[in-house]
């Protein structure tokens, strides 16, 4: 069974991306799953020349031990959310090398027509120095996000699904190699 990690760049409980991360971990099929928990400490080198936080160590662990990875970034500002920034900032601080050659999906969901776009392209630059096998496409921008999921949480629109089902099939594929 593939160990599947999820990463959602939003810490409200009723976030579109955290919902658009749990239907990505549907569509990927049998996994083991778990969420990571970004509610870390705001990077600080005073703080980390005190010691690693255990967090930040078991969120680098888990990225490691995680056979891919899924990420669902908001778009704030027109950027990644600061909760996601933080905590790629700290796990490149945990000497690990947690991200080297791991095959990761990018997605997103925002309010506006674009969906997100400029939030994965600042994920995908700020990605750059982990040597990650991001997979280029299909890109799943899910616009309007807050009229796109149903009461359960399952996204309604038939191309979106498509996409992240394509998506999510070459994640499986290329973590099953």
């Amino acid at each position: 069974m593939l160990k599947l990690l999820g990463m959602s760049g939003a810490l409200r409980s009723e976030s579109t991306n955290t919902k658009l991360m749990y239907e990505a971990v549907r569509l990927f099929g049998p996994s083991d799953f778990t969420r990571a928990d970004l509610r870390l400490p705001l990077y600080d080198g005073d703080l980390e020349k005190e010691g690693m936080p255990e967090e930040v160590t078991l969120l680098a662990e888990q990225i490691r031990d995680a056979d891919a990875v899924i990420i669902s970034t908001p778009e704030y500002n027109k950027m990644i959310s600061g909760v996601l920034k933080n905590a790629l900032d700290w796990i490149s601080r945990t000497g690990l090398k947690p991200w080297d050659g791991k095959p990761v999906a990018i997605m997103s969901a925002a309010g506006g027509r674009a969906g997100g776009e400029r939030s994965q392209y600042s994920l995908r630059w700020a990605m750059t120095p982990f040597n990650t096998r991001i997979i280029q496409a299909p890109e799943v921008l899910i616009a309007d996000s807050s009229n796109a999921f149903d009461e359960q949480g399952r996204l309604t629109n038939e191309r979106s699904i498509a996409g992240l089902e394509k998506l999510m099939t070459s994640l499986r594929a290329i973590a099953s190699e």
